[in-house]
């Protein structure tokens, strides 16, 4: 077995922690720049549509999309730079993101080329994910891997409440390819921080590389959980516009103060959730599934009262980034091979999750109608939440 002394040594130095805590700086910000990346079009669709002759729905295919390619390609990729020293792949990967994003914002004139750069982005995205955990963690010491983790994820929930938003707003009032410029110039700033300060030792060195107590049956679980819970929001979560408008009667300006209250509760939950990851390692997965399981019920059966709605979408955004990322944690003590395979299927668990959803949505908004949306989702995410009851009973 690999003697980890002389890495947590080095890494517990004095004057080592500046180094450590800028690097977990530079991947969250990547992490924003990710996630902001890949939910943008969103924001932009009537813009990228006028200005590129599409349609809406071949402008939505860049989010689903990008969504597949990552749950087709997260396993292979992880699999097939296991032995790449971690600074030589981030730096390529950012470097990835940076170039996609620019290509995106000058030199795109046609549809073709803007789902290229948008693949691009998602190879790299899908890497990213399955690595970026076990980097981060493996600079600090063991038990504060989860507290390391809710930093990412603060990172990535970031994108929700603050880069989506902006992203929209820059690209109305300066066209929508100056977001993307934006992104490619973040992705600097990490490619060069991870660069000039992440040490260049292979993953295998890490006590990252491997789980904390190794446990096939459990990481099943969690991988479970995380596919079920996450199918079970985006049934409903996808038509949560129509859902607003129509079942609670919010009016357009409404409804963006809705969402942006749904963002703020998701960043205050990973932020709370965080440093409670390493103490209550199981609770912290629960506790947010049930919530979540609340709320779409909830949602269902009291989505006509205005002041319900917002509180039970509220309760719900501060559950989804807590569970996935309490899974990305349990994932990381239970792996029972190495740790970025185990997470990168944690990711295909995830972005299947978000493309099923979205597809048993919009044919149960067809057939029932949008507020059976949210009972389907309250009854998959239920499901997980049995799958991890049944987990715990059966440990």
């Amino acid at each position: 077995m690999t003697d980890y002394r002389s890495t947590t040594a080095e890494n517990t130095a004095p004057g080592a922690a500046w180094r450590r805590g800028a690097v977990v700086a530079a991947l969250m910000l990547a992490a924003f720049t990710f996630n902001t990346t890949e939910n943008l079009p969103v924001g932009l669709l009537p813009l990228m549509a006028d200005d590129l002759g599409v349609s809406l729905p071949a402008v939505g295919v860049l989010v689903t999309g990008y969504a597949l390619t990552v749950v087709v390609v997260s396993l292979p990729l992880a699999h097939a730079t296991r032995a790449i020293p971690r600074r030589h792949l981030l730096t390529a990967l950012l470097g990835l993101l940076a170039a996609a994003s620019w290509a995106s914002a000058l030199g795109v004139v046609s549809y073709g080329p803007l789902l290229a750069a948008r693949a691009t982005t998602a190879l790299a995205q899908a890497l990213y994910w399955s690595v970026m955990g076990p980097v981060a963690v493996g600079l600090y010491p063991p038990e504060r891997r989860g507290r390391v983790i809710g930093l990412l994820s603060v990172g990535g929930s970031l994108a929700t409440v603050l880069g989506v938003p902006a992203g929209t707003w820059l690209g109305a009032h300066a066209g929508w390819r100056t977001p993307f410029a934006v992104l490619g110039a973040l992705a600097l700033v990490s490619l060069v921080a991870v660069a000039v300060l992440l040490p260049a030792s292979r993953p295998q060195e890490s006590h990252s590389a491997y789980g904390v107590a190794p446990d096939r049956r459990r990481f099943l679980v969690v991988v479970t959980t995380t596919a079920l819970s996450v199918t079970g929001v985006f049934t409903a979560f996808t038509y949560v516009v129509a859902f607003l408008d129509e079942v609670g009667g919010f009016g357009e300006d409404a409804v963006s103060a809705v969402l942006l209250a749904f963002g703020v509760a998701g960043l205050a939950g990973v932020t709370v959730t965080g440093p409670l990851l390493d103490r209550f390692p199981r609770a912290t997965l629960a506790v947010p599934v049930t919530t979540q399981t609340i709320a779409l019920l909830g949602l269902y059966a009291a989505g006509h009262s205005k002041p319900a709605t917002v509180a039970l979408l509220m309760l719900l955004g501060a559950s989804v980034g807590p569970a996935f990322m309490a899974s990305q944690s349990q994932v990381l003590l239970v792996a029972p091979g190495r740790t970025e395979s185990a997470l990168a299927a944690n990711s295909v668990a995830f972005n299947a999750g978000v493309a099923i959803g979205a597809l048993v949505g919009g044919g149960l908004f067809t057939a029932v109608g949008v507020r059976g949306t949210f009972l389907v989702g309250g009854m998959l995410t239920a499901g997980a939440l049995a799958v991890l009851s049944r987990g715990r009973t059966a440990s």
